[in-house]
């Protein structure tokens, strides 16, 4: 498969954002207040009303999402990549803050969530790129990958996923407050990772 850029247009919102603005080639979104994705664990609520941006995600392929960083300020605000086979089946990777510093981190949900993050206060106001790519010998995994235009490709998770059908694109969360808006800069569908000690090419 050669790489091929999605257009805006592509997708369809699993939940509609305040507002949505083509710029050039840039799409820059508005999150509505309160906005998340969570599935109970530690907190005891469900939240399934952020924003993703999907399409179909074909077996053996990746997607790559590229946004600015730099709207990224307020707690929780969050920005990335949604990965969804269900209500109680999804991912979302990207950067999220979470005590005042800005974190790559991810939500695994399978029923219920899990969490990881660690701290990137060094990527604040960068271009970000996560990637997610399905594969391994079962078809039933997920890499996620992330860098910026500096920083070269780190490994952010492995982890399993479904090997049916899936969609995947752009993803934004405002838990808190009502004027976070980021602008995603490139959205690209391309072929998988090769293998999990080789880094993709950076596209």
């Amino acid at each position: 498969m050669s790489a091929r850029a999605m257009e805006w247009n592509d997708g369809r919102w699993t939940r509609e954002p305040a507002s949505t603005r083509v710029d050039g080639d840039t799409l820059v979104v508005t999150a509505v207040e309160a906005s998340d994705y969570w599935r109970t664990t530690h907190y005891g609520f469900v939240h399934d009303d952020g924003h993703g941006l999907l399409a179909d995600w074909p077996a053996g392929s990746a997607f790559e999402v590229s946004f600015d960083a730099s709207a990224l300020t307020g707690l929780y605000d969050q920005a990335g990549i949604l990965l969804f086979a269900g209500d109680e089946l999804w991912v979302k990777a990207g950067l999220e803050v979470s005590d005042g510093v800005l974190h790559l981190g991810a939500v695994v949900t399978d029923g219920v969530s899990d969490w990881s993050m660690a701290p990137v206060p060094e990527w604040v106001g960068e271009v970000v790129t996560i990637r997610a790519s399905r594969g391994g010998v079962a078809g039933d995994a997920i890499t996620l990958r992330a860098r910026t235009a500096t920083s070269g490709w780190r490994t952010l998770r492995v982890a399993p996923f479904t090997g049916g059908a899936a969609q995947a694109g752009p993803m934004i969360c405002a838990p808190m407050r009502a004027d976070l808006a980021v602008r995603f800069t490139r959205w690209v569908l391309t072929d998988g990772d090769v293998d999990l000690h080789e880094d993709p090419p950076l596209g």
